[in-house]
C-alpha cells in the first residue's frame, strides 16, 4: 500500500530542500520524523509538514497499518514557479531577483 502527499509552491529553494530530502530517503516514518526535527534548516520544517500529511493519508487509507512499517519510498523536490523582482543598482540599472519555490512530493510504502 502506498500513500502520497504533495506540497506545491513552497517558498524554499529546490536546491536547499534537496539537501534535506537526501537525508531521509529510505528511512522509516518515525526515524525520518526524528531526523527532520533535529535538523536546523528551514526546509526541514516544510518537509516535515508534508511528511505528517502523507502519514495521515496512509492512516486514512488503511486504519490498521502501523507507522513503524511505513518507510519513505520516494521523495521528490521539483522546481516551482519563480517570483521575479527587481532591485535598483548603480548608475540607473536594475538587476533581477529570482525568488525560487519548490514542489515537494513524498510517497510512503509498507512493501519492501
Amino acid at each position: 500500500m502506498e500513500a502520497t502527499a504533495v506540497s506545491k509552491n513552497v517558498r524554499v529553494s529546490p536546491y536547499k530542500a534537496q539537501l534535506v530530502a537526501n537525508e531521509i530517503r529510505g528511512y522509516s516514518l518515525p526515524e525520518a520524523i526524528d531526523v527532520l526535527k533535529a535538523m536546523p534548516m528551514r526546509a526541514s520544517k516544510l518537509i516535515l509538514k508534508t511528511l505528517f500529511s502523507v502519514g495521515a493519508n496512509a492512516k486514512y487509507k488503511n486504519p490498521d497499518i502501523l507507522e513503524d512499517s511505513l518507510y519513505v519510498k520516494k521523495i521528490c523536490i521539483d522546481v516551482g514557479p519563480m517570483f521575479k523582482r527587481f532591485r535598483p543598482r548603480a548608475r540607473g540599472r536594475a538587476s533581477r531577483i529570482r525568488k525560487r519555490t519548490s514542489s515537494i512530493m513524498i510517497i510512503l510504502s509498507d512493501e519492501n
